[in-house]
């Protein structure tokens, strides 16, 4: 027979948990929605500078930059890896460590040199375990990153590139592409040399142009001086995108982890409490039996 002070402890210990887990799912929601409003208004501003820059790069000018060249060859490279400070948000860190090992074994047999930055303490913690080496870290990004300070990791990037300290530079997110869809990807951010359409930094691809012919333009003072502004601040632009992107993903996943605890929680509830009832009734009935038994040796 179930002890029925502990079943009514164990209710209560899971109701207060429930409670817990139904807050927290209150607040990742109006999280969620700040950081998907910052990363759609992000998402214009970076597809129409990205957009710039390949027009300019495609114009048949002859100016070029050093983000929008390739080197020669890949003998080091840089890896962001964005994962979150907290956790209980289902899988999120464990795909995105996943998804950059995999892709450091790969490129580790070719490539030697390089760094791997990892922003988030979850991810810090699991990559220090694995054994990876982490030469910069991170832990100020939340759910609202700060441009200011995503704009000194790209300017960090920008100059080990075009220095050659490194060859190329790869980020692991999770990339939001809409609230019931968020993939897991590693996407290489320098250089710039096949520079990929609006679809890549979020949203639908922009058809190509079928006939060919280049557009024309006028640079005032010059091609090159744009482009020496135009293509860092796209590189920022895509960069802080990306911590967007897994701040927002964070959140939906803190969503439904909690939403699905909350709802694991409840169903804990109704078992304790159909446990709990037969439990008293059996003990009542218990009772009635044995005062009934003692009024019948009285008698």
């Amino acid at each position: 027979m179930a002890n029925i002070r502990q079943l009514d402890k164990r209710r209560k210990s899971v109701k207060n948990v429930r409670k817990i887990t139904r807050t927290m799912e209150l607040i990742a929601t109006a999280r969620f929605k700040k950081a998907m409003d910052r990363a759609a208004a992000a998402t214009d501003y970076t597809k129409r500078i990205t957009s710039i820059v390949q027009d300019i790069a495609n114009s048949g000018t002859d100016v070029s930059h050093a983000l929008l060249t390739a080197h020669d060859s890949v003998d080091a490279m840089d890896m962001l890896v964005l994962t979150a400070n907290r956790g209980l948000c289902g899988g999120y860190n464990g795909s995105v460590v996943r998804a950059a090992t995999v892709r450091r074994n790969e490129i580790k047999k070719e490539i030697e040199a390089g760094q791997t930055r990892v922003s988030g303490k979850r991810g810090i913690s699991a990559l220090r375990f694995a054994g990876v080496p982490i030469e910069k870290t991170y832990t100020e990004f939340d759910d609202q990153p700060s441009f200011a300070a995503v704009a000194k990791i790209a300017d960090e990037l920008i100059e080990r590139y075009i220095s050659g300290k490194i060859d190329r530079v790869d980020i692991a997110y999770t990339k939001f592409i809409s609230i019931s869809k968020q993939t897991v990807v590693v996407e290489t951010l320098l250089p710039f040399a096949s520079l990929a359409p609006a679809a890549s930094v979020g949203g639908s691809a922009e058809p190509a142009k079928a006939s060919g012919t280049r557009d024309i333009y006028e640079f005032l003072p010059s091609a090159s001086g744009i482009l020496e502004e135009v293509v860092p601040a796209s590189f920022r632009a895509r960069l802080f995108k990306c911590f967007l992107d897994a701040a927002v993903s964070e959140q939906i996943a803190r969503m439904i982890a909690m939403k699905s605890a909350t709802e694991n929680a409840g169903d804990i509830i109704k078992s304790l409490s159909r446990t709990y009832n037969r439990a008293r009734q059996s003990k009542i009935t218990q009772e009635i039996m044995e005062i009934i038994g003692g009024v019948e040796a009285l008698g």
